[in-house]
């Protein structure tokens, strides 16, 4: 199933628990563990319907889990945490009677979550599998054993595991009649970041568990809604847009990472390049879920949760990103900043818009158009994005898989 739409089953299936919203506070009564060879499950179990988020933060490793509208009757001393990648558990409430559970990890974990309405004696539960955990589960020790009588497994052969490429769209900004930001000797952005995309592209079929996929491969001109529906079109993992800007300011400098932001840009200067490179049709993101079929109000759930789990990604992405240019071109500014990029609105894609500089400054704009620097720009993006899919690979890819024959090694040596 593709991973569209698999999300968009996930959200529905958390939108009809959610609705209606009950006024009471949901309860969270109660925590389960389970154990299996592959992962750990951790079930709450809930009074009644919750509508609720997840995302991971890094250094140090953190599950977050917001759950709107409920609150916490029960502890989570009671879990046997030993030999698990969770290190603690801890809660609290913020906003408008809603519940944040953070989970410290021991090291990074694959993190799938659903929820499960009543069944028999069940109630509702928000349930949590964290994989890859095999390096906090030793396994069980065979030491006093007989030589002959521990048989190690045959490696599995590729054709085994469905493993599929995680999908990249870059797009280079402008083209065609869109020349983008002209520098003072007539450097043309559209030019410098066709360069860009083109070795970043290179350099992304190079590496196996990869596939790439470019919005423009010459000088054309894209519409920004065409840009998004292509990466959707490829059920793309990633969406990455190259831009070499111009700024009010001649001084402005350095790179800048960019993801989406639904509520206001974080500075002055997110908002004009968000103004600058905005079509005046801004997308609709409505249509991109397919939702016209749905009730307005679970439509406008579904949304809203899809674009807030992808937000988060993008930022946990475009911070990788951020670091990994740091070391080869001053940053603008050394945060992820957020405003309204057209671009950058699909709902179910994590999508990131990086200035790679700013070709209205002279010192960037020499380093722009130069064959060494174009190739160490796209280097540090490739890494970037490479760091990112090792700590998140998504389910059914390569990259995943090869974490789980890794981690099955570890544990027989």
């Amino acid at each position: 199933m593709h991973r569209r739409q698999m999300l968009l089953n996930m959200l529905l299936a958390s939108a009809a628990f959610a609705l209606p919203f009950s006024v009471n506070a949901t309860q969270i009564r109660n925590a389960r563990l389970w154990r299996s060879e592959s992962k750990l499950r951790l079930v709450f179990d809930l009074s009644g319907p919750v509508q609720y988020k997840t995302f991971t933060l890094s250094a140090p490793e953190r599950i977050i889990i917001d759950i709107s509208g409920a609150r916490l009757e029960g502890n989570f001393s009671q879990l046997a945490l030993e030999n698990t990648p969770i290190k603690g558990i801890r809660s609290g409430h913020f906003g408008q009677g809603d519940t944040r559970i953070v989970l410290d990890l021991v090291s990074p974990v694959q993190l799938n979550s659903f929820l499960l309405g009543p069944d028999g004696a069940q109630g509702n539960r928000l349930v949590l599998d964290l994989g890859h955990e095999v390096a906090a589960h030793p396994p069980v020790q065979l030491a006093a054993a007989p030589a002959a009588v521990i048989k190690q497994p045959a490696p599995v052969a590729d054709k085994a595991h469905p493993k599929r490429d995680i999908m990249v769209v870059v797009d280079a900004g402008h083209g065609g009649k869109d020349p983008g930001a002209v520098g003072s000797k007539g450097e043309r952005e559209k030019d410098v970041v066709l360069s860009i995309a083109q070795l970043l592209a290179k350099r992304l079929k190079r590496e196996k568990g990869f596939d790439v996929r470019m919005v423009r491969n010459d000088d054309f001109f894209v519409p920004l809604r065409k840009r998004v529906d292509i990466a959707r079109k490829y059920n793309a993992d990633m969406f990455i847009s190259v831009h070499a800007d111009a700024a009010p300011r001649l001084t402005a400098s350095g790179a800048s990472v960019f993801a989406l932001s639904e509520t206001g840009a974080t500075s002055a200067t997110a908002r004009f390049m968000a103004q600058r490179e905005n079509d005046a049709d801004l997308i609709g993101a409505n249509s991109l879920l397919n939702l016209k079929d749905k009730d307005p109000m679970l439509a406008g759930v579904i949304l809203d949760m899809s674009m807030n789990a992808t937000i988060a990604a993008s930022l946990q992405l475009g911070h990788s990103v951020l670091g990994s240019l740091e070391g080869i071109t001053t940053l603008h500014q050394k945060r992820v900043e957020q405003a309204g990029f057209a671009v950058l609105k699909s709902p179910d894609v994590p999508s990131i818009l990086v200035e790679t500089g700013f070709i209205s400054n002279t010192r960037d704009s020499q380093r722009l158009v130069t064959a060494r620097h174009q190739q160490a720009v796209a280097d540090g993006l490739f890494e970037g994005m490479k760091q990112y899919f090792e700590r998140n690979p998504p389910l059914g890819s390569y990259i995943a898989w090869r974490q789980e024959q890794k981690a099955a090694e570890q544990a027989l040596a």
